[in-house]
Order: C-alpha cells, then structure tokens, then sequence
C-alpha cells in the first residue's frame, strides 16, 4: 500500500471514529427536549356551575373562603377576562376537548342516554396528548354522551315534578356489553366516574363498563336523602341500590389522587378531573357544614376548594409539583340559585357581572381561569388578555412540544407567551363569540360588547334581584356596551354608536360563516 492510499484509509477511519463518538452525542442532544421527566405533565380540574365572584382571591365581598384555590393563583397566573364557550354544561365542555366552539356543533346539553356529542372524526386534546407519549386520564363528570346499548325505547313512566315522563327502566339496558362513544373512545386511557350526577344511570363507571349494574330506579325522597340547598334535580332512570349522591365528590378527589400516585416520571401524564361541584344537588358532606358565610353552596365551594388543594398535595407528595401545569376552571356561570344567595347571604356568586349560567350576560359565560407552572408562569401574576377554554388545546399542546393536525383545534389560540410574561403587540382573540341558543349570540372586540337582542338573558332574572342591583331592561333591537368601563352591563351604548354596532354585526356573521357551517 502506498502513501497516499494508507493516508486515504487512515482518513476514512478518522472520519468513521468521529462519526462513532458523535452520534451518541447527537441523540443525547436531539432527545434532551423530549425526555419525559422535560415534558410538562397536564391537570385540568374543571368545577361545575362555579361563577367568577365565588373565588376569594377576585372577589373582595366573597363569603366563602377558598384557601387553596387562592394560593394557586398566588403560586401562578390569574385571568381577569376569561370565558367559557357556552353558558352551559356539555357544549363547554366539547368546547375545551376540541379546541373549537361549541356552536359549530351543537347548542344543547347531552341528555339521558343520549348518543355521543363527538363525531369520530373530531380530534380531542386527550388524543393529541396519548399520540404525543402522555397517560391519559379523565374522572368526574363527562356530560358528553355514550353509544348506549339499548334494549328498547324507554319503557318506564315516571312522574317528575309536575310532569310525566318517559324513562328508561333497568330492563332497558343492556349492561353487560362495553358502552363505547364514550372518555376511553375520544383518547383517554382511563377513566372513571358517575357520568353526570343528576343524570341517570346512578353507578359508577370504570373505562367503559359499570361497576355495579343498576337494578333499581331514582326516586329521590325527602325520607331517604336531604339537600341541603335547592333541589335535587335528578332526572328518573336506573340506580344500583345503595347509590349515595353523597359519596360522589369524595369518591373521585380519592381515584383522582390514587390515580396520580400510579404515575411514572419516565412518562407525561394528563389528568382531566371534572367535578361534579358546586353544581345541585348542593349537598356538602357534613364536615363541612358552616365552614362559609355563603349559606350550603359555600360550604360546598369550600368543599370543591379542598379537593382542589388534595390534588395538589398528591402532586406534591409525587414529586410532581414542579413539572405539572394546573389548569383550574369552570364550564359557565352559577346556577338559578345565585339569585337569592346574593340576597340572603350579600355573596355574588357572578361577582360584578350581570346574569349567571345560560345567560349571554357576562354571568353567564365570565369564568375563573387560573394557571400554575413552576418556573414558567410569574407566581401571583395577573392577566387582563382577552381569553377562551378553546385555548387550552393549542396551549397545552405547545407546552408539550407536541404539534397538532392541521385540522384540528380550528378556533384555539396558543397563549403560551402569556403564561411565560412575553410581551405581545396584538391581542390573542380579536373577537370572540359568545352563545347559549340558536339565535342569541354576543361578540367581544377589544372593549365591545356586542348582543344581538335586546336582552343578554335565557334564564329570567327575578324581580327582587333586579330591584337589589337597581337593574333596568332596554328597548333596543341589539345591546352594546364598554365591558372594561361597564362589566354590570348597565349603560347601553347601541343607539349612539351606530357605526360601531354595524361592525361588530358584520363581524359576527363573518364568524358565523367561516371555516364550518353551524351544525344544528
């Protein structure tokens, strides 16, 4: 061999030693950023017809003390200016799977045996998630819908307040088949939960199958249970036989802290724990009683703040606190009952805003929305940015390094920059669309406030509340109003600015036509 071969070959195996030491040096740097101990684990804890006044730490006439609640904002980011996608239940909560409006699907809450809300072609947060690496979990409430395997058309008659109504009888159900269309079929590896506590079937659900089967039917009596404010609300149809609705919001702070103390650090993990509270049957557990000035409902908030602060004590007993992002909210406003709770007890559950849940009134749809991620977020930073739970996909995801399909997550903005303090030149939503039912619609923009209609309520305010706030009704075809300097919604500004009530008319319309055709 000569001298210019041996130098060739002594070059080639240069270059192949270098390449040998490299590449592992390569993968260890290509990696760093998606080890999963580097990977943000996710909870979402979603209350159930909480308003905005109900949290101590944004309401400074609050009856109720919401301690846990208050030092997560503390140890995080507070929003001022978030909103639900609807003013009730299910449709929010598509809302926040889907990263998209509700109305693009539907108006309407999932009733009794209903059949999915989702079609399989949508793609939720929790399938992005699973895709991306992360364990997947949802329990509490779903609301949302199942493929019921049904015997038969609702057999039984049951007499429901004042009315009779169809029900589905035990017999009508085939419970020994997997309920399918439900968590486990939208990208969530576990899950369990009542489904919805004022709704039948009244067992607990394990993935997809119950654990006991119903064999009896709810008839609530004052004789077997007591509320301990408003009334039961449940809907007729099948229960297992000790079924105790008072069992139901301890029972799930257990699985959902049970369900974190399984939890690797070698693997992400997303937790959607969906309360059934302070949503009626306001029932708190007995140790609670007395623990608010606000009546039963703040004992039951109090309560909710509790298991709020047991979740994160099982994050930091874990050792999972420092790399968690905690997402708390809820899906709309307060119930009815806010009415004569301000009333009585001088405790605004809608805080400073006019309406409560159904309503396109502020009430209706302004809810709490706190963010907690160590050494990301400010602690005790506090937003005013215009915001939605439609965000929650594209900022989660984006938190994870996990990039999304095209087609998915339509009308969800990423607000990541907001949560890490980074200044930003234009406004995360220029509108945001509002909605409870077909028809009844508001649109914000900057300040504006728009309401197609003379009035934003679906649910009739009484007479004495009205009288309380020194409320008055308006005469005009639309509303609008300066939210920033009017967030009781009391002056309406529609018949002097005209100009301004054209543009956010063609605004809605334009949202109202892009991208999807509403589907009624």
């Amino acid at each position: 061999m000569n001298t210019k071969d041996m130098r060739v070959k002594s070059s080639h195996a240069l270059k192949l030693f270098s390449a040998t030491l490299l590449i592992p040096f390569l993968q260890s740097f290509s990696s760093t950023s998606n080890k999963p101990q580097d990977r943000p684990n996710i909870v979402i804890i979603y209350a159930d017809d909480m308003g905005y006044g109900d949290l101590n730490c944004q309401n400074p006439n609050s009856k109720i003390p919401t301690k846990n609640l208050d030092r997560l904002a503390s140890e995080g980011i507070r929003f001022t200016d978030a909103h639900s996608s609807s003013g009730i239940c299910s449709p929010s909560r598509y809302a926040l799977l889907t990263g998209q409006y509700h109305w693009r699907r539907t108006h309407r809450i999932s009733n009794s045996f209903d059949k999915p809300m989702f079609r399989d072609s949508d793609i939720t947060l929790p399938q992005v998630l699973k895709d991306g690496g992360y364990a997947t979990a949802c329990i509490g409430k779903w609301h949302m819908g199942w493929n019921w395997n049904l015997n038969n058309e609702p057999s039984g008659r049951v007499k429901h307040g004042r009315k009779v109504r169809k029900a589905y009888m035990p017999k009508d159900v085939d419970w020994s088949k997997p309920v399918s269309g439900g968590p486990t079929s939208r990208g969530f590896d576990y899950y369990f939960g009542d489904g919805t506590i004022n709704f039948p079937p009244y067992t607990w659900f394990e993935n997809d199958k119950p654990v006991e089967v119903p064999t009896e039917m709810m008839n609530i009596k004052d004789t077997e249970f007591k509320t301990k404010e408003g009334g039961w609300e449940f809907r007729p149809g099948p229960k297992t036989k000790d079924w105790d609705p008072y069992k139901v919001l301890p029972t799930l702070c257990t699985k959902s802290t049970e369900w974190i103390a399984k939890q690797s650090k070698k693997k992400p993990f997303f937790l959607y724990l969906a309360l059934p509270s302070p949503h009626a049957p306001i029932i708190p557990n007995d140790e609670f009683d007395g623990t608010s000035q606000a009546g039963a409902y703040g004992d039951f908030m109090v309560q909710t703040d509790w298991v709020a602060g047991q979740v994160m004590k099982a994050l930091k007993d874990n050792g999972f606190d420092q790399n968690t992002i905690v997402i708390f909210s809820a899906d709309n406003g307060p119930e009815r009952y806010a009415f004569k709770r301000a009333e009585k007890y001088d405790h605004y559950s809608m805080g400073d805003f006019r309406g409560l849940k159904r309503d396109v009134w502020e009430g209706g749809h302004h809810i709490p929305f706190i963010v907690k991620w160590p050494n990301n977020v400010k602690a005790g930073a506090v937003s005013n940015e215009l915001i939605s739970q439609i965000d929650i996909m594209s900022t989660v995801t984006a938190a994870a390094n996990i990039d999304m399909p095209k087609s998915a997550a339509p009308d969800s903005k990423n607000i990541l920059p907001i949560l890490k303090g980074e200044q930003t030149d234009q406004p995360v939503h220029e509108v945001l669309v509002h909605n409870t039912k077909k028809g009844h619609w508001g649109l914000r923009k900057g300040n504006w406030l728009y309401i197609n209609s003379s009035t934003g309520s679906v649910s009739k305010m009484p007479k004495s509340y009205m009288k309380l706030k020194n409320y008055t009704t308006f005469e005009t075809e639309g509303l609008l109003f300066d939210i920033e300097k009017d967030p009781e919604q009391r002056t309406n500004l529609y018949a002097e600015n005209p100009e301004v009530v054209k543009e956010m008319s063609t605004l809605l319309q334009k949202e109202l036509d892009e991208k999807y055709a509403v589907d009624y």
